[in-house]
């Protein structure tokens, strides 16, 4: 009796302090304790209305995003940006070699549209490539493995930076705006098999004046082929301004008599809306379609460009600090109860340890046998002989 009394008297004289920290603890379980249902399953947003050109009516400007996607999204765009700052390591420390171009800045242009298209439709695009490489299925270890020339990369290790390829996707194409009537070429394979698939061509503003682009806007739009040409504006081509570069920077409008339509490519849900429309209206036979994506690289056109002999450091700062893609995404999901900042960042660290593993797999995986140099230059033919460096000496191809 008398230890039940002291007990009591214990607990009434108990300090406001002393019973806030003993609390704490019971505070800390219910937040670790956050289940699946303490999350929405989707939200509504608003986006950016895109302009239009020769169009009646463009994508919507309200969209759902459900928390699947969102995760999805969050993955795949940090993952991209965690492989692209990797490879920019490497490559300073003279681990990968020749030319190299990165993506980070522009991941919502990818991973929206390849959120839009289905895995039986085709993509082809520049050299700025690593990004479409991701999304089109190649893991991060096949796309560094291939940047640091080794037998385990996504082309062998003969490809490089510029030349990465997936099942459906055509690359990676090292001369400027070459791959724009290739994507034409693979539309009208599209249409000639009536398989309802499209083709997206990519290719950045400097590649927008080449010739070229034109003749393929022209033979699209005669043959009426189910093509989306994508131009990224990253605002430079190489160090060159758009306005400097272009009579006309309304890129959207270069198709003439093909529509086209201009989208927020800092927004993934922007880019992902538009896309669906631009599919649409090339399955229902309406031929081709122009969308101009408004984006931004962080790093310089290369490895070779710091990137800031032509833009100054608080011009690329604003950007990040303003619309950087990933921030965009991950605020909305937050804010609107799709996610916690502690999952997000459960995610970051899942995608930094598997692109230090897959860097560590780069750096030591074998090279390609030199007897190998010659293969897979065709596919499924007898081997034969390919002369080399002189006439003596000779390589077999095999594919």
């Amino acid at each position: 009796m008398r230890k039940m009394l002291l007990a009591v008297l214990s607990r009434v004289l108990q300090s406001p302090a002393a019973a806030a920290a003993a609390a704490k603890p019971a505070s800390r379980v219910m937040v670790a304790s956050r289940n699946y249902a303490d999350f929405a399953n989707e939200a509504t947003f608003e986006i950016k209305k895109c302009d239009l050109h020769r169009l009646e009516e463009g994508p919507s400007t309200t969209t759902v995003m459900t928390r699947e996607e969102g995760l999805k999204y969050y993955k795949t765009m940090q993952s991209i940006r965690r492989m692209e700052l990797k490879a920019d390591q490497l490559y300073k420390q003279k681990i990968i070699r020749g030319f190299c171009h990165l993506y980070d800045g522009q991941e919502a242009c990818c991973v929206g549209i390849e959120a839009a298209i289905k895995p039986t439709d085709h993509v082809i695009t520049a050299y700025r490539a690593h990004g479409f490489t991701y999304t089109r299925g190649v893991p991060i270890r096949e796309i560094l493995t291939e940047l640091t020339g080794r037998k385990g990369g996504c082309a062998k290790g003969k490809g490089g930076s510029m030349h990465m390829y997936a099942k459906n996707f055509y690359g990676g194409n090292g001369i400027v705006g070459a791959q724009v009537p290739l994507g034409a070429g693979i539309a009208l394979a599209c249409k000639y098999f009536g398989k309802n698939e499209i083709c997206v061509a990519l290719y950045g503003d400097g590649a927008a004046n080449q010739g070229q682009v034109f003749e393929a806007y022209n033979m699209a739009a005669l043959w009426k082929l189910p093509c989306i040409f994508v131009c990224e504006n990253n605002r430079y081509g190489m160090g060159t301004s758009v306005e400097r570069a272009a009579a006309s920077t309304d890129y959207y409008r270069r198709g003439d008599f093909i529509p086209g339509l201009r989208v927020d490519g800092m927004d993934v849900l922007c880019v992902r809306e538009a896309t669906k429309f631009a599919a649409e209206h090339c399955r229902s036979g309406k031929g081709p379609i122009v969308m101009e994506l408004q984006t931004y690289r962080y790093h310089g056109h290369s490895m070779s460009d710091p990137g800031i002999s032509y833009r100054t450091r608080e011009e690329i700062q604003e950007v990040r600090s303003k619309s950087d893609p990933i921030t965009l995404l991950k605020d909305r999901m937050v804010n609107n109860n799709l996610a916690s900042i502690e999952e997000l960042k459960d995610i970051d660290v899942a995608v930094r340890n598997e692109t230090e593993e897959a860097a560590q797999f780069a750096t030591t995986d074998p090279e390609p046998p030199l007897e190998e140099l010659c293969h897979h230059i065709y596919f499924n033919e007898p081997p034969f002989e390919v002369r080399g460096p002189n006439q003596w000496i000779k390589y077999k191809s095999g594919s």
